[in-house]
Protein backbone atom coordinates (compact mmCIF):
# COMPACT_ATOMS: atom_id res chain seq x y z
CA UNK A 1 0.00 0.00 0.00
CA UNK A 2 1.38 3.85 -0.85
CA UNK A 3 2.33 6.05 1.94
CA UNK A 4 -0.97 7.69 0.90
CA UNK A 5 -3.69 5.80 -0.09
CA UNK A 6 -6.74 5.91 -2.23
CA UNK A 7 -10.20 6.08 -0.92
CA UNK A 8 -13.53 5.33 -2.65
CA UNK A 9 -16.39 6.68 -1.13
CA UNK A 10 -20.04 6.90 -1.80
CA UNK A 11 -22.33 9.27 0.26
CA UNK A 12 -25.62 9.70 -0.44
CA UNK A 13 -28.37 12.82 0.56
CA UNK A 14 -27.11 16.00 2.26
CA UNK A 15 -26.55 14.26 5.40
CA UNK A 16 -23.86 11.81 4.12
CA UNK A 17 -22.31 14.27 2.16
CA UNK A 18 -21.69 16.50 5.54
CA UNK A 19 -20.78 13.41 7.25
CA UNK A 20 -18.34 12.42 4.07
CA UNK A 21 -16.80 15.77 4.03
CA UNK A 22 -15.54 15.62 7.92
CA UNK A 23 -14.28 12.31 7.34
CA UNK A 24 -12.04 13.38 4.88
CA UNK A 25 -10.67 16.78 7.04
CA UNK A 26 -9.50 13.22 9.07
CA UNK A 27 -8.29 11.26 6.66
CA UNK A 28 -6.40 14.10 5.18
CA UNK A 29 -4.97 15.01 8.22
CA UNK A 30 -3.04 11.91 8.31
CA UNK A 31 -2.47 11.24 4.62
CA UNK A 32 -2.35 14.64 3.08
CA UNK A 33 -1.50 13.36 -0.27
CA UNK A 34 -5.05 11.68 -0.05
CA UNK A 35 -6.71 10.62 -3.06
CA UNK A 36 -10.78 10.37 -3.22
CA UNK A 37 -13.03 8.84 -5.90
CA UNK A 38 -16.53 8.31 -6.10
CA UNK A 39 -20.33 9.57 -5.33
CA UNK A 40 -20.45 12.48 -3.77
CA UNK A 41 -21.59 15.83 -3.24
CA UNK A 42 -20.16 19.88 -3.00
CA UNK A 43 -18.89 19.41 0.53
CA UNK A 44 -16.53 16.29 -0.39
CA UNK A 45 -15.77 17.79 -3.50
CA UNK A 46 -15.00 20.93 -1.68
CA UNK A 47 -12.10 18.87 -0.22
CA UNK A 48 -10.97 17.71 -3.59
CA UNK A 49 -12.63 14.59 -4.17
CA UNK A 50 -13.40 13.19 -7.43
CA UNK A 51 -17.28 12.80 -8.11
CA UNK A 52 -17.78 10.16 -10.67
CA UNK A 53 -21.55 10.91 -9.97
CA UNK A 54 -23.11 13.36 -8.11
CA UNK A 55 -24.94 12.24 -4.30
CA UNK A 56 -28.26 13.73 -5.34
CA UNK A 57 -28.54 10.73 -7.53
CA UNK A 58 -29.02 8.54 -5.41
CA UNK A 59 -31.51 10.76 -3.00
CA UNK A 60 -35.12 8.96 -2.80
CA UNK A 61 -37.50 9.20 -0.46
CA UNK A 62 -40.44 6.59 1.41
CA UNK A 63 -40.17 2.57 1.66
CA UNK A 64 -41.04 1.96 -1.85
CA UNK A 65 -42.73 4.09 -4.06
CA UNK A 66 -40.11 6.94 -5.70
CA UNK A 67 -37.48 4.08 -4.99
CA UNK A 68 -39.29 2.08 -7.65
CA UNK A 69 -39.39 4.36 -10.13
CA UNK A 70 -35.76 5.20 -9.54
CA UNK A 71 -34.35 1.68 -8.96
CA UNK A 72 -33.22 0.99 -12.39
CA UNK A 73 -31.35 4.48 -12.67
CA UNK A 74 -30.22 3.42 -9.10
CA UNK A 75 -28.87 -0.11 -9.69
CA UNK A 76 -27.28 0.80 -13.05
CA UNK A 77 -24.97 3.43 -11.41
CA UNK A 78 -23.88 0.88 -8.47
CA UNK A 79 -23.04 -1.63 -11.34
CA UNK A 80 -21.26 0.91 -13.15
CA UNK A 81 -19.61 2.02 -10.50
CA UNK A 82 -18.26 -1.87 -9.04
CA UNK A 83 -16.75 -2.53 -12.22
CA UNK A 84 -14.57 0.44 -12.11
CA UNK A 85 -13.61 -0.81 -8.62
CA UNK A 86 -12.81 -3.94 -9.17
CA UNK A 87 -10.79 -2.80 -11.88
CA UNK A 88 -8.99 -0.32 -10.44
CA UNK A 89 -8.74 -1.43 -7.06
CA UNK A 90 -8.92 1.67 -4.09
CA UNK A 91 -7.17 1.00 -0.57
CA UNK A 92 -10.33 0.86 1.16
CA UNK A 93 -13.37 1.78 -0.02
CA UNK A 94 -16.25 3.40 2.63
CA UNK A 95 -19.62 3.09 2.36
CA UNK A 96 -21.27 6.68 3.94
CA UNK A 97 -24.42 5.84 5.42
CA UNK A 98 -27.35 5.01 1.71
CA UNK A 99 -27.09 1.60 2.97
CA UNK A 100 -29.85 0.25 0.66
CA UNK A 101 -27.07 1.19 -2.51
CA UNK A 102 -23.75 0.61 0.02
CA UNK A 103 -23.92 -2.39 1.89
CA UNK A 104 -24.40 -5.07 -1.28
CA UNK A 105 -21.60 -2.64 -2.77
CA UNK A 106 -19.34 -3.04 0.09
CA UNK A 107 -20.36 -6.90 0.14
CA UNK A 108 -19.01 -7.37 -3.41
CA UNK A 109 -15.98 -5.50 -2.83
CA UNK A 110 -14.80 -7.04 0.79
CA UNK A 111 -15.85 -10.56 -1.10
CA UNK A 112 -13.05 -9.51 -4.01
CA UNK A 113 -10.76 -8.24 -1.04
CA UNK A 114 -10.92 -5.14 -0.98
CA UNK A 115 -10.93 -3.66 2.96
CA UNK A 116 -14.22 -1.76 3.55
CA UNK A 117 -15.86 0.43 6.07
CA UNK A 118 -19.30 1.52 6.91
CA UNK A 119 -19.78 5.11 8.18
CA UNK A 120 -23.12 5.15 10.55
CA UNK A 121 -24.48 1.89 11.80
CA UNK A 122 -27.66 1.34 10.22
CA UNK A 123 -30.55 1.81 12.43
CA UNK A 124 -30.93 -1.98 13.39
CA UNK A 125 -31.44 -1.42 17.12
CA UNK A 126 -34.84 0.68 15.57
CA UNK A 127 -36.07 -1.21 12.70
CA UNK A 128 -34.84 -3.81 10.04
CA UNK A 129 -33.00 -6.21 12.36
CA UNK A 130 -32.56 -8.60 9.32
CA UNK A 131 -29.51 -5.99 8.05
CA UNK A 132 -27.09 -7.43 11.14
CA UNK A 133 -26.38 -10.37 8.46
CA UNK A 134 -25.79 -8.26 5.45
CA UNK A 135 -23.44 -5.72 7.64
CA UNK A 136 -21.54 -8.71 8.65
CA UNK A 137 -21.22 -9.62 4.95
CA UNK A 138 -20.52 -6.22 3.64
CA UNK A 139 -18.10 -4.42 6.56
CA UNK A 140 -14.66 -5.23 7.67
CA UNK A 141 -15.18 -2.27 10.20
CA UNK A 142 -18.62 0.06 10.99
CA UNK A 143 -18.00 3.44 12.31
CA UNK A 144 -21.08 4.22 14.72
CA UNK A 145 -21.93 7.82 15.90
CA UNK A 146 -24.13 6.33 18.74
CA UNK A 147 -22.51 5.00 21.78
CA UNK A 148 -24.29 1.54 22.17
CA UNK A 149 -23.94 0.66 18.70
CA UNK A 150 -20.52 -1.12 18.78
CA UNK A 151 -21.66 -3.36 21.54
CA UNK A 152 -24.80 -4.56 19.38
CA UNK A 153 -22.35 -5.13 16.34
CA UNK A 154 -20.37 -7.07 18.58
CA UNK A 155 -22.67 -9.62 19.82
CA UNK A 156 -22.80 -10.04 16.08
CA UNK A 157 -19.30 -10.39 15.57
CA UNK A 158 -18.75 -7.34 13.66
CA UNK A 159 -15.99 -4.87 14.22
CA UNK A 160 -16.37 -1.42 15.45
CA UNK A 161 -15.43 1.85 16.74
CA UNK A 162 -17.93 4.96 18.28
CA UNK A 163 -16.80 7.87 16.82
CA UNK A 164 -19.56 10.16 18.10
CA UNK A 165 -21.94 12.32 16.46
CA UNK A 166 -20.54 14.51 14.22
CA UNK A 167 -23.56 17.20 15.25
CA UNK A 168 -22.61 17.13 18.56
CA UNK A 169 -19.02 18.64 17.90
CA UNK A 170 -20.74 21.49 16.10
CA UNK A 171 -23.53 22.81 18.16
CA UNK A 172 -22.68 24.38 21.33
CA UNK A 173 -23.50 22.66 24.48
CA UNK A 174 -24.89 26.30 25.40
CA UNK A 175 -26.54 27.98 22.61
CA UNK A 176 -26.89 31.82 21.74
CA UNK A 177 -30.71 32.21 21.76
CA UNK A 178 -30.38 36.23 21.85
CA UNK A 179 -27.83 36.37 18.69
CA UNK A 180 -30.20 33.59 16.80
CA UNK A 181 -33.33 35.44 17.68
CA UNK A 182 -31.22 38.79 16.51
CA UNK A 183 -30.68 37.29 12.97
CA UNK A 184 -34.19 36.27 12.54
CA UNK A 185 -35.63 39.97 13.84
CA UNK A 186 -37.44 38.37 17.04
CA UNK A 187 -37.31 40.00 20.65
CA UNK A 188 -35.85 38.52 23.52
CA UNK A 189 -39.37 38.64 25.48
CA UNK A 190 -41.20 37.00 22.35
CA UNK A 191 -42.82 33.16 22.63
CA UNK A 192 -41.51 31.31 19.45
CA UNK A 193 -42.58 28.11 17.79
CA UNK A 194 -40.32 26.22 15.12
CA UNK A 195 -42.05 24.19 13.15
CA UNK A 196 -39.96 21.99 10.49
CA UNK A 197 -42.74 19.95 8.71
CA UNK A 198 -39.53 18.03 7.09
CA UNK A 199 -36.56 18.54 4.27
CA UNK A 200 -37.72 16.07 1.77
CA UNK A 201 -40.44 16.54 -0.71
CA UNK A 202 -42.63 13.72 0.29
CA UNK A 203 -42.27 14.94 4.26
CA UNK A 204 -43.92 18.67 3.02
CA UNK A 205 -46.87 16.65 0.96
CA UNK A 206 -47.64 14.51 4.24
CA UNK A 207 -46.74 16.06 7.22
CA UNK A 208 -46.78 20.10 6.31
CA UNK A 209 -50.67 20.02 6.28
CA UNK A 210 -51.18 18.23 9.26
CA UNK A 211 -48.55 20.77 11.09
CA UNK A 212 -49.67 23.89 9.37
CA UNK A 213 -53.38 23.06 10.83
CA UNK A 214 -52.19 22.39 14.21
CA UNK A 215 -50.12 25.82 14.02
CA UNK A 216 -53.78 27.14 12.91
CA UNK A 217 -54.83 26.05 16.42
CA UNK A 218 -51.76 27.07 18.72
CA UNK A 219 -52.48 31.08 17.28
CA UNK A 220 -55.98 30.77 17.37
CA UNK A 221 -55.37 29.57 21.52
CA UNK A 222 -52.32 32.19 22.03
CA UNK A 223 -52.18 34.49 19.16
CA UNK A 224 -48.91 35.52 20.60
CA UNK A 225 -46.75 33.04 19.61
CA UNK A 226 -44.47 34.05 16.76
CA UNK A 227 -44.05 30.91 14.48
CA UNK A 228 -41.08 30.50 12.48
CA UNK A 229 -40.54 27.65 9.97
CA UNK A 230 -37.08 26.97 8.36
CA UNK A 231 -37.73 25.75 4.72
CA UNK A 232 -35.33 23.38 2.56
CA UNK A 233 -34.86 26.77 -0.58
CA UNK A 234 -36.04 23.90 -2.79
CA UNK A 235 -39.09 23.26 -1.13
CA UNK A 236 -39.94 26.43 0.11
CA UNK A 237 -43.10 27.75 -2.31
CA UNK A 238 -44.65 23.94 -1.57
CA UNK A 239 -44.38 24.97 2.15
CA UNK A 240 -45.54 28.71 1.69
CA UNK A 241 -48.62 27.05 -0.14
CA UNK A 242 -49.08 24.95 2.97
CA UNK A 243 -49.16 27.39 4.98
CA UNK A 244 -51.32 29.67 3.30
CA UNK A 245 -54.03 26.68 2.91
CA UNK A 246 -53.72 25.94 6.63
CA UNK A 247 -54.84 29.75 6.45
CA UNK A 248 -51.76 30.94 7.91
CA UNK A 249 -50.47 33.62 5.32
CA UNK A 250 -49.08 36.82 6.63
CA UNK A 251 -49.05 35.31 10.20
CA UNK A 252 -45.81 32.68 10.05
CA UNK A 253 -42.30 34.01 9.15
CA UNK A 254 -40.38 31.27 6.56
CA UNK A 255 -37.54 31.53 5.93
CA UNK A 256 -34.60 29.61 3.26
CA UNK A 257 -33.03 27.25 5.22
CA UNK A 258 -31.03 28.17 8.81
CA UNK A 259 -32.86 25.35 10.77
CA UNK A 260 -30.14 26.02 13.27
CA UNK A 261 -30.40 29.47 13.31
CA UNK A 262 -34.51 28.55 14.16
CA UNK A 263 -33.78 26.33 16.34
CA UNK A 264 -31.57 28.08 18.46
CA UNK A 265 -34.22 30.64 18.53
CA UNK A 266 -37.18 28.96 19.38
CA UNK A 267 -38.71 27.92 22.54
CA UNK A 268 -40.39 24.95 21.14
CA UNK A 269 -40.55 23.01 18.40
CA UNK A 270 -43.20 20.92 16.16
CA UNK A 271 -41.02 19.03 14.31
CA UNK A 272 -40.49 15.97 12.10
CA UNK A 273 -39.02 12.56 12.85
CA UNK A 274 -35.46 12.35 11.47
CA UNK A 275 -31.92 13.93 12.20
CA UNK A 276 -33.95 17.51 13.06
CA UNK A 277 -35.00 15.77 16.22
CA UNK A 278 -31.62 15.21 17.40
CA UNK A 279 -30.39 18.32 16.40
CA UNK A 280 -33.93 20.10 18.79
CA UNK A 281 -32.34 18.43 21.76
CA UNK A 282 -28.95 19.17 21.37
CA UNK A 283 -30.28 22.69 21.44
CA UNK A 284 -31.97 21.66 24.54
CA UNK A 285 -35.40 22.53 22.69
CA UNK A 286 -38.48 21.00 24.31
CA UNK A 287 -40.23 19.63 21.27
CA UNK A 288 -43.28 17.68 19.73
CA UNK A 289 -42.08 14.93 17.15
CA UNK A 290 -44.66 13.96 14.78
CA UNK A 291 -44.72 11.71 11.36
CA UNK A 292 -47.08 10.86 8.53
CA UNK A 293 -46.28 8.93 5.29
CA UNK A 294 -48.09 6.95 2.61
CA UNK A 295 -50.58 4.68 4.53
CA UNK A 296 -48.90 1.55 2.65
CA UNK A 297 -45.18 2.40 3.63
CA UNK A 298 -46.43 2.77 7.14
CA UNK A 299 -47.88 -0.69 7.24
CA UNK A 300 -44.64 -2.06 5.84
CA UNK A 301 -42.42 -0.07 8.14
CA UNK A 302 -44.51 -0.44 11.59
CA UNK A 303 -44.16 -4.64 11.31
CA UNK A 304 -40.01 -3.74 11.06
CA UNK A 305 -40.01 -1.50 14.33
CA UNK A 306 -38.23 -2.74 16.90
CA UNK A 307 -38.56 0.23 19.59
CA UNK A 308 -41.74 1.94 21.39
CA UNK A 309 -39.91 5.33 19.81
CA UNK A 310 -39.19 6.56 16.54
CA UNK A 311 -37.62 9.77 17.50
CA UNK A 312 -34.02 10.28 18.49
CA UNK A 313 -34.05 12.00 21.77
CA UNK A 314 -36.37 9.19 23.04
CA UNK A 315 -34.05 6.39 21.65
CA UNK A 316 -31.02 7.67 23.34
CA UNK A 317 -33.02 8.29 26.44
CA UNK A 318 -34.74 5.19 26.65
CA UNK A 319 -38.02 6.50 27.55
CA UNK A 320 -40.76 9.31 26.25
CA UNK A 321 -38.63 12.05 27.27
CA UNK A 322 -40.81 14.15 24.72
CA UNK A 323 -44.18 13.19 22.90
CA UNK A 324 -44.30 11.50 19.49
CA UNK A 325 -47.61 11.58 17.67
CA UNK A 326 -47.20 9.12 14.80
CA UNK A 327 -49.60 8.26 11.49
CA UNK A 328 -52.75 8.41 12.68
CA UNK A 329 -51.82 10.14 16.23
CA UNK A 330 -50.29 12.97 14.44
CA UNK A 331 -54.17 14.97 14.24
CA UNK A 332 -53.57 18.69 13.94
CA UNK A 333 -55.42 19.11 17.74
CA UNK A 334 -53.28 16.74 18.96
CA UNK A 335 -50.26 18.25 18.04
CA UNK A 336 -51.49 21.34 19.20
CA UNK A 337 -52.45 20.40 22.11
CA UNK A 338 -49.01 18.71 22.74
CA UNK A 339 -47.24 22.07 21.86
CA UNK A 340 -49.17 24.44 23.85
CA UNK A 341 -48.53 21.75 26.86
CA UNK A 342 -45.30 22.54 26.75
CA UNK A 343 -45.30 26.10 26.48
CA UNK A 344 -47.92 26.33 29.62
CA UNK A 345 -44.77 23.97 31.62
CA UNK A 346 -42.22 27.06 30.00
CA UNK A 347 -44.45 28.89 31.95
CA UNK A 348 -45.25 27.50 35.25
CA UNK A 349 -43.40 24.04 35.82
CA UNK A 350 -39.45 25.06 35.82
CA UNK A 351 -38.54 21.66 37.32
CA UNK A 352 -39.90 19.67 34.76
CA UNK A 353 -37.96 22.03 31.77
CA UNK A 354 -34.60 22.00 34.11
CA UNK A 355 -35.14 18.21 33.89
CA UNK A 356 -35.18 18.21 30.45
CA UNK A 357 -32.62 20.25 29.81
CA UNK A 358 -30.27 18.54 32.19
CA UNK A 359 -30.82 15.51 30.53
CA UNK A 360 -30.38 16.84 26.87
CA UNK A 361 -27.52 18.23 28.36
CA UNK A 362 -25.89 14.91 29.48
CA UNK A 363 -26.79 13.20 25.84
CA UNK A 364 -25.24 15.74 24.05
CA UNK A 365 -21.91 15.16 26.03
CA UNK A 366 -21.86 11.84 25.45
CA UNK A 367 -22.29 12.01 21.74
CA UNK A 368 -19.37 14.75 21.62
CA UNK A 369 -16.45 13.26 20.19
CA UNK A 370 -13.66 14.63 17.70
CA UNK A 371 -15.27 12.40 14.93
CA UNK A 372 -12.59 12.93 12.01
CA UNK A 373 -9.73 11.93 13.85
CA UNK A 374 -11.58 9.16 15.74
CA UNK A 375 -13.02 7.74 12.40
CA UNK A 376 -9.24 8.16 10.56
CA UNK A 377 -7.68 6.35 13.29
CA UNK A 378 -9.87 3.40 12.76
CA UNK A 379 -9.32 3.87 8.72
CA UNK A 380 -6.04 3.69 9.59
CA UNK A 381 -5.92 0.32 11.50
CA UNK A 382 -8.31 -1.54 9.39
CA UNK A 383 -5.33 -0.50 6.17
CA UNK A 384 -2.49 -1.74 8.70
CA UNK A 385 -4.12 -4.82 9.44
CA UNK A 386 -4.15 -5.20 5.36
CA UNK A 387 -0.95 -3.97 4.80
CA UNK A 388 0.10 -7.11 7.90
Amino acid sequence: MAASPRVAMVAGETSGDLLAGLLLDGLQALWPGLASQGIGGPQMQQRGFEAWWPSERLAVHGYSFELLRRLAEIIGIRKRLRARLLQDRPDVFIGVDAPDFNLGLEADLRAAGIKTVHFVCPSIWAWRAERVEKIRRAADHVLCIFPFEPELLARHGIEATYVGHPLAAVIPLEPDRRAARAALGLDAGDAVLAVLPGSRSAEVQYIAPKFFAAAALIQQAQPAIKIVVPAVPALRARVEQAAQAAGLAGRVQIVSGQSHTVLAACDVTLIASGTATLEAMLFKRPMVIGYHMHPLSWRLMRRKQLQPWVGLPNILSGAFAVPELIQDAATPQALAAAVLDWFDALGHDPARMAALHHRFTALHESLRRDTPRLAADAIQKVLAARAA
